[in-house]
């Protein structure tokens, strides 16, 4: 196939500019070929480089706690738990894949992360997800729901890892650019672990797994671009997953890190074996010549170009360390996978690429890689217009609701708020038999077999807050996420994040990305859980809007001791209730204004990072001392939402309350305020009086609110709400919706 004559017209329809083109040739000096060109392309997309955001990512913290491998050193982050063990996992998105091809681009999410944690020798012991769709009365977004879900709960369940928990949210914003963020955990011993590099002059180059075939070619350019009446189009730039091989894959890859015969290993995810060639080299200051003749290939008449931009699946580069390329064969032919060296490491730090007798590609490494010759921008940024606008809603201007009953129902039953049963009973959230703690409850609880100990994990973010208080929105992600962790009996440890914004180079989104990272800092740095790595996606909008910024925040912590799993439902009649933390009847962003009067005005609700972190402290320090029974944080649809959560989050055993809540200023607004630092505890009658005395000696404040009934939650001795009907509207809405998935 002859290919075409590289011009500066070629280079953009590849997605780059005339200065990036320039320094391509003052990198090779000469004109690159397509190959090349290609290459670049890919490497130098906002997918791979982060070209428009690294500057601003490298002020998050990345040191400190018990972090191990910090953002970008490998593929996942890495935080030591004792006892010789380390997690591992991080969080990537699938955005674009998923709004053209929904079952497909959710299930190769599912893959590219789990390749992420095995690739470090890791054993991958549980998932999450972050998803957004636009509202699920529209067909199409159920349509998206439905493809997205059997795709993360197909792959997961036949790659035989457990689904444990996640998060899912409606609204408008997300309607042509859904947000699809797949989390993966594993467990490594900390001295198995592998590293994604090449070195060592003749250390043979190994390509594992599947074939190699045209699909998702130009994925990660088309992941830098912005949805469009076009993207249909790009269909095949989705690739395909095959779960039972990429369990063979992870078997294999285990035996040979743990008998310690490689020396790096990379998966080929974005931009495939480009990628995975110039990443490794440029980590380990090398070079490779690396012979595409010796590729795996599944399809006929493949070119160097396709060759080296195919992003099939399950697929992965092995470094063997010297003596070793016999046993990694036979290790990689006993799971039937295809095994072959392509190549060998150099210390030319030069990247050379032959086929069929042809030099296709010569390229030094470091240029392509993030950290490296990679673009770095510093784009323009300018606070939108629309932010001082919706600062002027007057919240006392808004009527007071007819019927609170009937408010707090239809609150109760947005889609943000409903359980997302639907959704995760797809799943398998039990295989491997780890699994404490479930979908359901504030953070997902995994058991570390062989120890009294355990993981809680949780995905979170109010891209409402976000938009309208980006630094706000962001601390205020990072806070929840830890305050899920701590009420399910863990300590924070570390988080990875996944950052999905809009066009870098408007000026308002920029704007947010800036804001919210320096949110999230402040609050990583406050909460002591450094930045382990993650992702960051821009370009999602749609011809019509871009999304709320949304930096999903996955956040992993650590429970010392299994007595100390704490759930979220209240537990026997009698238990006495209490609220930490205090309400300022904030409703700007909130559910209420949004479900009620279909607003989304005011400022985010505020969060005082000090205040935060005492609240938390107190809260671990209860819980350690066992006087908590059940632990819920309040968050969208204030403590009125939270305390009917509480009665019947467990459907196996619904409960009742009768609670007495202060009113502030107005009910509507206390009952439904977003004030964040508070969470709902129980504790038994007996335990009363010392729980009071312990939380006043920690000096933050707290109010009785009532006792645990079997019957009605019943408010303030005027309001009491069925918790049959409230169990059915929690555990059955997403469902009926759901049933119209066709129409």
């Amino acid at each position: 196939m002859k290919e075409p004559k590289v011009t500066l017209n070629l280079a953009k329809e590849h997605g780059l500019t005339e200065e990036e083109y320039k320094r391509i040739y003052e990198i090779l000096g000469r004109e690159p070929n397509f190959t090349e060109l290609g290459i670049f392309s890919v490497m130098w997309s906002e997918h791979c480089s982060y070209k428009n955001s690294i500057a601003l990512i490298k002020t998050l913290p990345r040191s400190g706690g018990r972090l191990l491998v910090g953002a970008g050193e490998e593929n996942a982050g890495l935080v030591d738990i004792g006892n010789g063990l380390a997690v591992a996992f991080k969080i990537e998105s699938h955005n674009h894949p998923s709004a053209i091809e929904p079952y497909q681009g959710a299930a190769t999410g599912v893959g590219g992360i789990m390749r992420d944690i095995f690739t470090m020798g890791a054993r991958p012991i549980a998932a999450l997800n972050s998803l957004r769709f636009g509202l699920p009365d529209d067909a199409r977004t159920r349509f998206l729901l439905d493809g997205v879900v059997r795709g993360i709960g197909d792959y997961g369940n036949s790659f035989g890892v457990p689904t444990v928990a996640g998060e899912v949210y409606f609204d408008e914003c997300y309607q042509g650019n859904p947000l699809v963020n797949a989390m993966g955990i594993g467990i490594v011993k900390t001295d198995q672990v592998v590293s994604a590099v090449a070195k060592g002059k003749g250390n043979k180059v190994m390509i594992v797994g599947s074939s190699t075939g045209r699909d998702g070619i130009h994925g990660a350019t088309f992941a830098s671009e912005e949805i469009s009446e076009k993207s249909e189009a790009k269909r095949p730039s989705v690739q395909v997953g095959d779960p039972f091989t990429e369990k063979l894959l992870l078997e294999a890859t285990l035996e040979i890190a743990k008998n310690g015969w490689a020396v790096g290993v990379q998966d080929m995810g974005a931009a495939g074996i480009s990628c995975s060639t110039s990443e490794m080299s440029a980590k380990g200051e090398s070079g490779m010549v690396i012979d595409l003749n010796k590729v795996p290939l599944r399809e006929t008449g493949m070119s160097a170009y396709e060759i080296m931009l195919s992003e099939s699946q399950e697929r992965m580069l092995v470094v063997s360390k010297p003596g070793y390329e016999d046993k990694v064969k036979e290790v990689f032919d006993k799971w039937d996978l295809n095994c072959e060296i392509v190549g060998e490491v150099t210390d030319e730090k030069v990247l050379k690429i032959s086929y069929q007798g042809e030099l296709k590609a010569e390229i030094p490494p470091f240029e392509l890689v993030l950290g490296g010759g990679a673009p770095v921008y510093h784009r323009e940024w300018k606070k939108p217009e629309y932010i001082d606008e919706l600062r002027k809603f007057v919240p006392n201007s808004l009527p007071f609701p007819i019927d609170i009953k009937e408010t707090i129902e239809r609150v109760f039953a947005s889609p943000n708020i409903i359980s997302k049963r639907w959704v995760y009973e797809q799943y398998d959230s039990m295989v491997r038999t780890n699994t404490i703690v479930g979908p359901g409850c504030d953070a997902a609880v995994i058991l570390i077999k062989g120890l009294n100990k355990a993981l809680a994990a949780k995905t979170d973010c109010n891209g409402r807050y976000v938009y309208l208080n980006p630094k706000e929105g962001a601390k205020i992600a990072v806070a929840e996420s830890a305050r899920n962790i701590i009420c399910s009996g863990g300590i924070p440890l570390a988080i990875t994040n996944c950052l999905n914004f809009g066009n870098p180079y408007k000026p308002d989104v920029y704007w947010q990305f800036k804001e919210a990272i320096e949110g999230m800092g402040e609050a990583c740095r406050a909460l002591n859980t450094p930045v382990t790595g993650g992702n960051v996606s821009f370009y999602n909008e749609s011809p019509n809007a871009a999304v709320y910024p949304t930096p999903v925040i996955g956040m992993v912590g650590l429970i010392e001791d299994l007595e100390s799993v704490t759930t979220s439902y209240f537990k026997d009649e009698g238990d006495v209730i209490y609220l930490l933390g205090e309400d300022f009847e904030e409703i700007g962003g909130s559910e209420y204004l949004k479900v009620i009067y279909n607003s989304v005005a005011g400022d985010s609700p505020r969060l005082d990072l000090a205040t935060e972190k005492k609240l938390q402290d107190v809260l671990a320090n209860l819980i350690g001392i066992r006087f908590i029974k059940s632990a819920h944080d309040v968050s969208e649809g204030g403590i009125i939402c939270a305390l009917a959560e509480c009665c019947v989050i467990n459907r196996e055993k619904v409960m009742g309350a009768e609670v007495n809540i202060s009113i502030r200023t107005r009910e509507d607004f206390t009952f439904f305020s977003e004030s964040q630092s508070r969470v709902i505890i129980t504790t038994s009658e007996e335990n009363q009086l010392l729980l009071e005395e312990s939380i006043k000696s920690y000096g933050i404040p707290f109010s009785y609110l009532g006792k645990v009934t079997k019957e009605n939650l019943k408010v303030n001795n005027r309001i009491e709400m069925e918790t049959e009907k409230l169990s059915d509207i929690y555990h059955n809405t997403l469902g009926k919706i759901m049933e119209k998935k066709g129409e």
